[in-house]
């Protein structure tokens, strides 16, 4: 079985319309990171209603962005992600270009 403690943390989100987002924490199950080229949050959605399923970490269940460092496998390797805003779009904060 795999479990969010076998994927990347989601440990913060500054995203505080999204969906998902309660005081400060991602309560997905897991998010998915990027369309090929940029580092958005795939998962974000904007609602004035906020998730209260139960999940209290979310992880990073897939990462399309081939050009990060932390991608192996469409899968991130790093220790925790960060997302928030970068400009206009919601984004992996901890994203590195290669």
């Amino acid at each position: 079985m795999i479990t969010v403690s076998d994927m990347t943390e989601v440990a913060e989100c500054a995203i505080a319309q999204c969906a998902y987002n309660v005081s400060q924490a991602c309560h997905a199950r897991a998010i998915t990171i990027g369309d090929g080229v940029h580092p958005g949050c795939d998962t974000f959605f904007k609602s004035a209603i906020h998730a209260s399923n139960g999940h209290t970490q979310a992880g990073v269940g897939a990462c399309k962005v081939a050009n990060c460092v932390h991608n192996d496998d469409f899968e991130c390797q790093a220790d925790s992600i960060r997302v928030g805003k970068r400009g206009t779009t919601v984004e992996c904060l901890t994203y590195t270009s290669i």
